[in-house]
């Protein structure tokens, strides 16, 4: 910012001040303001968080719910978080590809990323064979998160 500017910002906020700190001085005690003054705004009385937020925490519990099936390879739980019923060969082929990847670490490594009533989240995952960030296609249906397919 250059000078002349700064210099200028500085006086006006010292005027403002001395004309507050001037009025405060001048108006008798107990004298109520005048009828133009601006009214406080209403105090909020809700306290249930924006839709956003809420949709932000249920998407963190169903990528942390997705972490934890792979991390357990129970198909079984991840099952339950499809948006449709998965069938048992399917439940079965992806229990047969977990257990053959042996022991797993799955993290997210970042938030979801959310979109209106689709959101993303990466799962990273350690095994023998090496590391994969895969991502995972989240929708909102009926009022509930869970993975498409």
């Amino acid at each position: 910012m250059n000078r002349a500017l700064t210099a200028g910002l500085v006086l006006a906020g010292v005027a403002v001040a001395g004309v507050v700190l001037g009025l405060l001085l001048v108006a008798p005690s107990g004298s109520t303001p005048p009828p133009s003054a601006t009214p406080p705004a209403p105090a909020r009385t809700s306290t249930a968080p924006p839709p956003d937020a809420v949709d932000a925490a249920a998407v963190k519990v169903l990528a942390d719910a997705i972490v934890a099936a792979i991390s357990r390879h129970d198909s079984a739980a991840f099952g339950e978080l499809t948006c449709r019923p998965q069938t048992t060969e399917a439940l079965a082929g992806l229990q047969r590809t977990w257990d053959a990847a042996g022991e797993v670490k799955a993290s997210l490594p970042k938030p979801p990323e959310l979109r209106g009533e689709s959101a993303t989240a990466v799962v990273h995952v350690e095994a023998a064979g090496g590391t994969k960030d895969t991502p995972f296609p989240l929708h909102k249906e009926s009022g509930k998160w869970c993975v498409p397919g």
